[in-house]
């Protein structure tokens, strides 16, 4: 089982915010994959989870239902149940610090100042698990907090939608060829870290 976990705030309120990139990828990758044709995600780890076969691997998809700052509860949950070692993890998150649209693949790192990230740390104990970063812009002068839980302009999702497509390539990618290759093909053949 691999696990991939898309970060975000559960709720109407927050659909189609900045924070929930993460979200967004996985119900992306979900619909790709028809993982929605026979079944309905359930709430299992605290989490929406969704289980399928992504690349030849058999996936549980999560979107935590815990509000960002407490992400880390489901992620320790499910990998603990499935035996999941943190290098089969993958955490979609968005990014203040790259460009809407941007992606960047890396196999561990710092949380960034992201509390999703910091949490998910915390509760497995380590940092080194792969993420995908999702960028959304920089706030500019409006306050972070703000920014990240207010809607996409219409400008920045003309560059988010083309990427949440080419984040599902990069998960498959991950899955079916590890995140070595993953790195050098959509990093622009950044595979350090």
């Amino acid at each position: 089982m691999r696990l991939i976990v898309g970060l975000g705030n559960p709720g109407p309120e927050y659909n189609q915010t900045r924070h929930n990139a993460g979200f967004m990828v996985l119900d992306r990758l979900a619909q790709r994959h028809h993982l929605l044709a026979d079944q309905r995600p359930k709430l299992r780890f605290h989490a929406a989870a969704i289980e399928g076969t992504i690349s030849g691997q058999r996936c549980l998809l999560l979107e935590p239902q815990t509000y960002m700052n407490r992400s880390g509860l489901c992620v320790q949950e499910a990998a603990a149940f499935y035996k999941i070692p943190a290098q089969e993890l993958l955490v979609v998150v968005d990014d203040v610090a790259l460009p809407a649209g941007k992606l960047r693949l890396r196999a561990g790192g710092s949380p960034g100042g992201h509390n999703g990230l910091a949490d998910i740390e915390r509760a497995l104990g380590t940092a080194e698990y792969p993420r995908l970063r999702v960028g959304v812009d920089a706030p500019g002068r409006v306050p972070q907090a703000d920014y990240v839980l207010s809607r996409f302009t219409p400008d920045q999702m003309a560059q988010v939608t083309p990427a949440l497509e080419t984040a599902c390539d990069v998960i498959e990618c991950w899955l079916g060829e590890g995140i070595a290759t993953a790195m050098n093909r959509f990093n622009g053949g950044e595979a350090q870290e």
